[in-house]
């Protein structure tokens, strides 16, 4: 093994600032292979999106564009009318993001600020536990519970599944994600922020809302963005709460049973023998998932937009 110690009296030279040859070559090994997982999940990424789309623009040069935009969604029928399940994927965001935006940011705030190190020990910990509940327990608690003891008692709605169902179970579902995401963010801000609005003589309360709410906005931007994209993918609660088996009229009341894009594709896709009907109805579930596709891709690209125009560098 060659001795790359320099002698101080002598310098350095070129050679011995050099790598060593197998550690260069280990090196190269690494990068490569880092770059073809890279590669990989690239390539994973354009068959998706080309699966997706091949399909999709079969049903768009074929379909009536009429039985788009109709009463309701029955696809064995040939009627796609994709505004029943856009319009009832916006309504049980809403609700969640209702439900799930207060709990989960004042749950933040509460860990952030308040909370002893202790206790933010523990609850950090049982709150993150809660991220990882199984949708479809979520879903069975929403028909089970929700439904009859909150939509009926409070509301007069059904005692079984409806769209405020399963916006209130897919908010309880995000809430975690919001509270954890917002946390962060709010820890991430200096601690001579809040000193400074104390040595001002500003409240604890007027210290959160004053300046570290506005400083960590990027993070809770993202925190929101993250959960409205989980809300409007979420499919078993909404598949098993919303109130629809396989068909729904369209409606925009959401004490009323609906279908979300993603339920109405479950709903459709239960298994390649039951995928039958008029002769779209295999293509309008690639439809519907391309439709799905651009919202939640272009609700990433604004929020990424307007992350970078409000972040702070610290």
């Amino acid at each position: 093994m060659t001795d790359t110690r320099v002698d101080p009296a002598e310098g350095f030279s070129v050679e011995s600032l050099a790598a060593n040859p197998r550690q260069a070559r280990k090196e190269r090994l690494i990068r490569d292979s880092l770059g073809a997982t890279a590669l990989v999940s690239v390539l994973i990424s354009g068959l998706i999106i080309w699966s997706l789309f091949s399909e999709a623009w079969t049903f768009m040069v074929e379909v009536d564009w009429g039985a788009v935009w109709d009463i309701g969604w029955f696809p064995r029928r040939g009627i796609y009318d994709i505004k029943t399940l856009i319009v009832a994927s916006l309504i049980v965001t809403g609700i969640a993001m209702i439900v799930a935006g207060p709990l989960g940011l004042g749950a933040a705030i509460y860990l952030s600020e308040y909370a002893r190190p202790g206790v933010r020990r523990t609850l950090k910990p049982i709150l993150e536990i809660l991220a990882g509940i199984p949708s479809v327990v979520l879903g069975f608690f929403a028909l089970e519970w929700i439904a009859p003891n909150v939509v009926k008692t409070l509301f007069g709605g059904p005692a079984a599944g409806s769209l405020l169902a399963a916006g209130i179970g897919v908010g309880v579902l995000v809430v975690p994600l919001v509270a954890s995401i917002s946390e962060d963010a709010m820890k991430a801000v200096p601690m001579s922020l809040r000193e400074a609005s104390s040595g001002l003589g500003a409240r604890k309360i007027t210290t959160t809302i004053r300046v570290v709410l506005p400083a960590a906005v990027s993070g809770l931007m993202a925190a929101f963005i993250v959960a409205i994209s989980r809300a409007l993918g979420e499919t078993m609660v909404v598949f098993m709460a919303g109130g629809a088996a396989q068909t729904a009229v369209y409606t925009h009341d959401p004490l009323g049973g609906s279908l979300t894009m993603t339920a109405g594709m479950t709903s459709l896709a239960r298994g390649t023998d039951s995928v039958v009907g008029e002769g779209l109805t295999f293509q309008s579930l690639f439809f519907v998932g391309l439709v799905l596709f651009i919202v939640t891709f272009g609700l990433n690209l604004v929020a990424d937009r307007f992350v970078h125009r409000v972040r702070e560098q610290y």
